[in-house]
């Protein structure tokens, strides 16, 4: 299951939309509007296995990694988030719900930042 933050624009779901990929949105089916951050990862935590993308960098903690979800945060343009959501789903390293499952990620314009679950140390990939 994908979730987009609340923070993303209308714009940008509209072309995730266009482009076949669903998804669900917090404070319009998933929570509440204005929901704070912490109390978003027990709801994401009692969904079938989500991966959350959010502008907001607070999502990029390694504190907050579980084996239950993915966190992404959107290091990009606001107009160009769709872009990167699907470069970052059909990726050979997160393009299965299950591979992403335990991921904490950060993706920006070269590539994508991560922590997973039982790994020490922070991972680098490029596009």
């Amino acid at each position: 299951m994908l979730v987009l933050d609340e923070n993303l624009p209308a714009g940008q779901r509209r072309l995730l939309r266009r482009w076949r990929i669903r998804f669900r949105i917090v404070g319009v089916e998933i929570a509440r509007i204005g929901i704070a951050d912490e109390n978003l990862l027990p709801l994401l935590r009692s969904l079938p296995n989500p991966t959350l993308f959010s502008l907001d960098r607070d999502f990029y903690r390694a504190d907050w990694m579980h084996s239950s979800y993915c966190l992404v945060w959107l290091n990009v343009a606001d107009e160009r988030a769709a872009e990167f959501i699907r470069r970052f789903l059909k990726h050979p390293r997160f393009c299965t719900q299950a591979q992403r499952m335990g991921v904490v990620a950060r993706i920006y314009g070269d590539g994508v930042s991560y922590w997973q679950t039982g790994q020490r140390s922070s991972k680098s990939i490029s596009w």
